[in-house]
């Protein structure tokens, strides 16, 4: 059942004062509005940080209020500093009628294949997940293995197995898309482990080390209500009969079943490709490339919060640039405040880099992606050049750092003057515990990129006192902002162009942007199979 609520905007605190200040001031303007009674229940909707006043940092809170109230017009809620909202769990949908010949078949265990799979199973489904990774076990062991050994799993890393690439990240939540279903999701990540204080930082994240333990228990949730999870399984083509998928073939065999859920991954190049080669609608689509840059995260706290840097009550400090070349944006991305630069590689013979923070966020540099804008005109508008755009510049960027996984760095000094001589001595790189190896960004970087960045670090640097300090560092390449492709669908039914049963979603066929959005994604679909299909419990 629907509730509906009174927002008391822009209440604003110091960061050291209690929540119970907050709730005051929410009801001393509830008071002026004629609103409040002894019955309204108080709670936090949203909090920001306001640090633009360094001598006068606060907390921004939206608080809400639920109660019985007197009808009010929107219009004098607004000149109050007020808003009406409803928040609604989940609408139950209704199951369908069509008979469902096997299960569904979701390919891939990211954040997208999971929140499907989940909703599915928990509506007696019995979905089956095939992961061409491992589970977090495994991952963590061929991570290790290409720190220590230089030796690559191709299946298993950063990018494939449980949870996807957002579980070696920051597990950041942040999202752009405005959808009443990413209460559910964060509701969700709640319910297995998660700090519930995600539900209304304005900034949510859980950590690394967190978010491996939680899409662990979803997993279990899911094979405690029937479904399966198959684990260093590589989908490699579905069989198709008329307008119908009937089965997967996968590396241990061929699975029937009555829907098939492509939640990928935005790195799946293989499957992409057989995709292209089979006449599937694919389009090529906009995407972003660069690399990632370090500062030491005292510096950056620094920088934004002055003397209140180090305040346990702030944390460490978060960004978000962009910078308009005129051609071109530059943006920072997937920022990791108290983080590490770790490997991303998901094929032999190529660097990708990506940032990751634990719970915590201590660690001694703080990072972020800088990345340009690339243009379908960029790469010749085809689906399969799209791809090959990516990976030339990680195998250039491979061959550029020794060929053995070392990352290409520079400082940002010798970057925007254009010298090739200081080794890092102030910010050190964290990639791999230092394998690193100098390298001009041009010689793994198209130019006009490369030239980008370089003016947007200056500018970076006028909004943020040291961002483009000589002794930043630099680390290449980060190329997996984004999927290259889209995996065509209808918006009504959520098929894939021709099929009656084929379901793409999630980052990997474009349509997601991080955890928050794959996820809404795929319980969107999952909503989609339900109400077409019976369950067969």
């Amino acid at each position: 059942m629907a509730n509906e609520f009174i927002i008391v905007n822009n209440v604003k605190v110091p960061i050291d004062a209690s929540l119970k200040e907050a709730f005051n001031i929410a009801r001393t303007r509830l008071k002026k509005s004629g609103l409040y009674s002894h019955e309204i229940e108080f709670s936090v909707y949203r909090r920001s940080v306001d640090a633009r006043n360094k001598q006068n940092i606060c907390f921004v809170y939206s608080v809400a209020a639920k109660g019985e109230f007197p009808s009010i017009d929107d219009n004098r809620l607004l000149s109050f500093g007020m808003s009406r909202i409803t928040d609604s769990s989940l609408v139950e949908p209704c199951e369908g009628s069509e008979k469902l010949n096997a299960p569904p078949l979701i390919v891939g265990a990211g954040p997208a294949g999971l929140f499907c799979a989940l909703l599915l199973a928990e509506r007696g489904y019995k979905p089956i997940i095939v992961e061409r990774g491992g589970n977090i076990e495994k991952r963590l062991q061929s991570i290790r293995r290409l720190k220590e050994k230089r030796l690559l799993d191709p299946n298993c890393n950063v990018q494939f197995g449980l949870g996807g690439a957002g579980t070696f990240s920051d597990g950041k939540l942040v999202t752009r898309i405005n959808d009443p279903l990413c209460s559910e999701v964060l509701n969700r990540f709640v319910e297995f482990g998660a700090d519930p204080a995600i539900k209304y930082i304005a900034k949510p994240h859980i950590g690394t080390d967190k978010l491996s333990i939680i899409v662990k228990k979803m997993s279990e949730r899911i094979e405690e209500l029937g479904g399966k999870l198959l684990f260093n399984t590589k989908f490699i083509r579905p069989v198709i009969s008329g307008r119908r998928v009937v089965s997967a073939v996968t590396d241990a065999g061929e699975i029937e079943t009555g829907a098939l859920i492509l939640a990928i991954g935005h790195s799946a190049r293989d499957t992409y490709q057989t995709l292209i080669n089979n006449g599937y609608d694919i389009a090529p689509k906009n995407f972003s490339v660069g690399m990632r840059i370090e500062h030491r995260r005292e510096d950056i706290d620094k920088a934004l919060y002055g003397d209140f840097a180090g305040n346990p009550n702030l944390g460490a400090a978060e960004y978000n640039l962009s910078y308009d070349t005129k051609n071109r944006g530059v943006y920072t991305f997937c920022m990791c405040p108290g983080g590490i630069v770790v490997p991303a590689a998901s094929e032999e013979g190529g660097i990708v880099v990506n940032g990751m923070s634990y719970s915590s966020r201590s660690e001694t540099n703080s990072n972020s992606a800088v990345v340009c804008s690339v243009f379908k005109e960029d790469y010749g508008s085809d689906p399969s050049k799209a791809i090959a755009f990516q990976r030339n510049i990680e195998r250039k960027a491979f061959a550029a750092a020794g060929n053995d996984y070392s990352a290409p760095i520079i400082t940002v000094g010798d970057f925007l003057s254009g010298n090739l001589s200081k080794e890092p001595d102030e910010v050190l790189p964290t990639y791999m515990d230092g394998a690193v190896r100098l390298v001009r960004p041009e010689e793994y970087l198209p130019s006009i990129l490369a030239e980008g960045i370089k003016n947007a670090l200056t500018a970076f640097g006028r909004k943020i006192k040291g961002f483009d300090s000589p002794s930043a560092v630099l680390t290449g390449c980060e190329t997996r902002t984004s999927s290259p492709v889209r995996i065509v669908r209808d918006d009504i039914s959520r098929c894939a162009t021709g099929y009656d049963n084929l379901y793409p979603i999630g980052e990997g066929a474009g349509y997601a942007g991080g955890i928050t959005s794959a996820s809404v994604d795929g319980i969107k679909t999952a909503l989609a199979v339900i109400s077409k299909y019976k369950s067969g419990k």
